[in-house]
C-alpha cells in the first residue's frame, strides 16, 4: 500500500507560507491568511453545499461522522485551519467508499449536506445516487506521476469507482524511445466524484493525484463567454445580467465586517 504522503493542510500550508510572511508582515496575520488558505482545500462530504452554505447551515453534530461505517469522515480540531467541529475528510487516509446508501448525507439533520445533490430521477422518483456527488476533481501532477514518465503504472486508474468515465487512459507516443506507447491517466472532470481512492490508492511518495475542492479546481467562464448553442449557458447569462444594487453591496461588506466566522474558525 501507498506511503501516506503530506497531509492536505501541510500541501497549501507550503504553497502560501511565503505569501502569508510578507503580504502584511505581521506574524498574526500571516497565520490567519495560511490557515484560511488550509481551509479552502477542505473536501466535504457527499452532498455539502457550496462552502459559505455549507458553513452556515452545519450544526457541528457530528451525526454524518459517526454514520460513516469507514470511518473516513472527522470533525475539524480547534487550529487546523478548518472550521471547528465541521466534518471533513483526507483521501490519502481513508478515502469516500462511495457507499450506495450515503448514510452521512441521510444522517444530516439540517441540509448541510443536501439529498438532491446525491440524486437522480428514475421514473419520476428521486433516488440516491452516489455517482452524482461532486466532492472535488482529481488533478494530476504530470511532472511527478510516473505514468507520466513514461513508466507503467494505471493505479488511479484502476481504483477508480467509474473507470473509463471519470479516469481514462490515453495512449501517447514516448517520445524518448520512439518505438513505445505511454498509458497516461486523464480524469473527466465533468465526471470525477471527488471520492479520492486515486489520491487514496497513488504509489508515488507523496500523492501524484490530489483531490481539490470545486471551488479550487474548476475554472469559471464568467461573463465574457458564452455557448450559444446551449440552453443553460444561455440562463447562467441572463443570472450574471442581473444589477447588484450599491445598497445589497453595502449590506453585503456590512455583514462580513460584522461575522465572527474568520475568528471562529
Amino acid at each position: 500500500m501507498a506511503k501516506p504522503g503530506k497531509s492536505r493542510r501541510e500541501f497549501i500550508l507550503e504553497i502560501v507560507r511565503g505569501a502569508g510572511a510578507t503580504i502584511v508582515g505581521g506574524v498574526i496575520w500571516g497565520g490567519i491568511l495560511l490557515d484560511n488558505a488550509a481551509g479552502s482545500l477542505v473536501l466535504r462530504p457527499p452532498g455539502a453545499l457550496e462552502s459559505d452554505s455549507f458553513l452556515a447551515h452545519c450544526l457541528k453534530c457530528g451525526l454524518c461522522v459517526n454514520a460513516c461505517p469507514y470511518s473516513t469522515l472527522r470533525l475539524a480540531d480547534v487550529g487546523n485551519g478548518l472550521a471547528n467541529g465541521t466534518p471533513h475528510f483526507e483521501p490519502r487516509g481513508i478515502a469516500c467508499e462511495m457507499c450506495e446508501d450515503i448514510p452521512c448525507t441521510v444522517a444530516c439533520p439540517s441540509g448541510a449536506l443536501d439529498l438532491g445533490l446525491v440524486s437522480k430521477l428514475v421514473d419520476g422518483h428521486s433516488r440516491l445516487d452516489i455517482n452524482s456527488a461532486r466532492m472535488g476533481i482529481a488533478k494530476i501532477d504530470t511532472d511527478n506521476c510516473i505514468a507520466y514518465w513514461g513508466l507503467s503504472c494505471d493505479v488511479c486508474y484502476r481504483v477508480c469507482p467509474l473507470m473509463d468515465v471519470a479516469i481514462e487512459l490515453e495512449y501517447v507516443r514516448n517520445e524518448r524511445t520512439g518505438v513505445h506507447a505511454e498509458l497516461r491517466p486523464v480524469v473527466n472532470g465533468d465526471a470525477c466524484t471527488g471520492c479520492g481512492k486515486c489520491e487514496h490508492a497513488c504509489v508515488t511518495e507523496e500523492a501524484s493525484i490530489i483531490v481539490l475542492p470545486l471551488e479550487i479546481a474548476a475554472g469559471k467562464v464568467g461573463s465574457s463567454y458564452i455557448k450559444g448553442w446551449d440552453v443553460e449557458d444561455e440562463r447562467r447569462m441572463k443570472e450574471l445580467d442581473k444589477p447588484v444594487t450599491s445598497s445589497e453591496a453595502a449590506e453585503k461588506t456590512l455583514d462580513y465586517l460584522n461575522t465572527d466566522d474568520l475568528f471562529d474558525e
